[in-house]
């Protein structure tokens, strides 16, 4: 197989799994209420499945960004496949609280690690235009979240329905898994001969940073699903269209904008859309329930925003350590959503929804001004291509 076919089935084995992976990530929020009445749950309990998501990415971003780069990329998919895959036949063939934790931990964590590490891979495929098949790729995953969202949330009538989805998402994982046997996945390019001998660790100068940058996007973006629409209070009915246009807009952004990425540059790309996306947040979410559309609407400006910042990172590392910076990052930052998801609950006890609220605007904001002051100050010493 010539190498431009095989970059191309690797590709679509890619495509295969993301969709996949985005109707696996939307499921729990579907059937929680059947989980609650299916195993007679408390909300503590209801909650843990959540908490054991965290966790599992936690752990698989963190540990397995640090073994990726000790082993082939492909043979990394394949575990990293294998064991999504074993987590969803524990969901499909078993009816048991404890162990549809684990599960959750397995599934979750393992398809955050598989988003990264194809995100991390994609730029290796098509060097020509790296922005673009990252952000279509992401595009893809937008699908089956969405998706799933639409055909499962009028259809989700019990366990048994529960079951059946994970076995249809365990058939997509075996397409994409017997794609990649015949797929030549590419390697990250050896250090040249003459390359200064790289210093043990990561550069802490660099991590940090980016644990900001990201962490303040995750409040930003996440919280739009768990708290922006009940901190407007506003009716199910409007709270659900605002959601639709701004995911929506996530989703069609990641297709249309994705040949600007690379025309503009990465760097550039997230400056114009991170400023783009912090005014209109701040102006859509600061001015309560009647300025709600023009906050929905910078979902599209936030599309480009996740994709664009993990691939970035290559910018900032040498090919050898992407993967396991790209896991230690990640994972640090992901602390935020949770440390928020944790303390926001407390903060509207002790002063409401109205002055709460004010987090989240203020964490897109956070999130545009780190970023333009890092890019400022540490300039890129590496290349996408």
């Amino acid at each position: 197989m010539t190498k431009k076919w095989s970059s191309r089935l690797t590709f679509f084995a890619f495509v295969v799994l993301m969709v996949g992976l985005g109707s696996n990530d939307s499921l729990r929020g579907i059937f929680s209420t059947i989980f609650q009445e299916h195993f007679s749950l408390t909300t503590t309990q209801l909650g843990l499945i959540v908490t054991a998501s965290y966790i599992g990415n936690l752990v698989f971003l963190l540990v397995g960004g640090n073994l990726s780069t000790r082993f082939s990329k492909k043979r990394v998919l394949q575990v990293l496949i294998l064991i999504w895959m074993a987590a969803l036949a524990l969901f499909a063939f078993t009816s048991n609280y404890t162990v549809l934790l684990i599960g959750m931990a397995l599934a979750l964590g393992s398809s955050t690690l598989l988003n990264t590490t194809m995100n991390l891979i994609t730029p290796l495929l098509f060097a020509t235009a790296p922005g673009f098949f990252v952000n279509f790729l992401f595009f893809t995953q937008e699908i089956g979240t969405s998706g799933s969202q639409y055909i499962l949330g009028s259809h989700a009538d019990g366990f048994a329905f529960w079951q059946h989805t994970n076995l249809v998402l365990l058939i997509l994982g075996a397409v994409a898994f017997v794609l990649l046997l015949f797929c030549n996945v590419p390697e990250e390019a050896a250090a040249p001969a003459d390359a200064p001998a790289q210093k043990g660790g990561y550069d802490w100068r660099i991590i940090v940073p980016y644990v900001l940058v990201f962490g303040f996007y995750f409040i930003a973006e996440h919280g739009v699903m768990n708290w922006m629409v009940d901190g407007l209070g506003l009716p199910q009915a409007s709270a659900a269209k605002y959601l639709s246009v701004f995911f929506g807009g996530m989703m069609i952004g990641r297709l249309c904008l994705s040949p600007l990425v690379d025309k503009l540059g990465a760097l550039k790309s997230l400056a114009a859309f991170g400023g783009v996306s912090c005014v209109l947040y701040l102006i859509g979410s600061l001015g309560g329930a009647v300025t709600m559309p023009v906050w929905a609407i910078s979902g599209l400006s936030f599309s480009i925003l996740y994709p664009t910042l993990v691939m970035s990172i290559r910018l900032y590392f040498p090919a050898q350590q992407v993967s396991g910076a790209a896991g230690t990052i990640l994972s640090i930052a992901s602390l935020a959503d949770i440390l928020f998801n944790v303390g926001f609950g407390k903060l509207v006890d002790m002063t409401g929804y109205a002055v709460s609220i004010r987090v989240l605007p203020l964490s897109a904001l956070a999130f545009f001004i780190v970023f333009i002051l890092f890019t400022k100050f540490c300039k890129p010493t590496q290349k996408l291509k």
